[in-house]
């Protein structure tokens, strides 16, 4: 199962840029639930507690329970706008869940014992993350927090696709159905001398010499 997380929230009365400065203003987040077959709700969230829960990969890839005075509605988090230089979260758009309907939501991938590895104890080999989230689909139900890449067999010369990573179960990738050109790299490790090879600059071509400079040799 698929763990949830409840957040309190408030229902909001008031709407436009001037009500939401005020809400800002007193530390408050506004938000909106949508989807389903209920219609839009404007609410609000307190700031601080908000800000914590996004420091936390939960926080956009799981269930969420609004509690409006107990009442429950789960969803997932489809939108943040945060301030741009400010650490404030600006605005929330929430996306309610049929726990009988297929839903799509982007994980991130965990990536563990690459230390471990024969490519992570090698100096001289580079292990680049291609990719550090998925886009997956499944039930509400078997929704994860996150994904594990399991690195321990990495080795210089190999590469992990998105076929190679080991799905929970009930969890689909979209993109592997669109062909194998979307069977894209995940992670790679590659040598690092070779690496440095490619970036070496190539000898400066002989400059031919000027006009100017083949009659003072005269």
């Amino acid at each position: 199962m698929a763990t949830t997380h409840e957040i309190q929230v408030q229902r909001r009365e008031d709407e436009g840029k001037g009500a939401s400065r005020r809400l800002r203003r007193a530390g408050t987040v506004p938000a909106i639930v949508y989807g389903g077959e209920l219609k839009p709700v404007s609410i609000q969230l307190n700031h601080n507690e908000v800000w914590l829960a996004s420091q936390n990969d939960w926080f956009y890839s799981s269930i969420l329970d609004l509690s409006l005075n107990g009442d429950i509605q789960k969803v997932l988090l489809r939108d943040m706008q945060r301030h741009p230089f400010k650490q404030q979260i600006m605005h929330l758009d929430f996306q309610r869940v049929n726990e009988n309907e297929t839903l799509r939501a982007s994980v991130p991938l965990h990536f563990l014992n690459e230390d471990k590895s024969p490519a992570g104890k090698s100096a001289e080999v580079v292990v680049t993350h291609e990719l550090n989230e998925v886009q997956i689909s499944c039930l509400p139900k078997d929704l994860p927090e996150f994904i594990e890449v399991d690195l321990a067999e990495l080795a210089v010369g190999d590469v992990i696709h998105l076929s190679n990573i080991k799905l929970p179960a009930g969890v689909e990738l979209p993109e592997l159905k669109l062909g194998k050109e979307h069977d894209v790299a995940v992670v790679i490790a590659k040598h690092g001398r070779v690496e440095a090879a490619e970036s070496e600059e190539e000898p400066a071509a002989e400059v031919p010499a000027t006009k100017a400079a083949k009659e003072e040799k005269k």
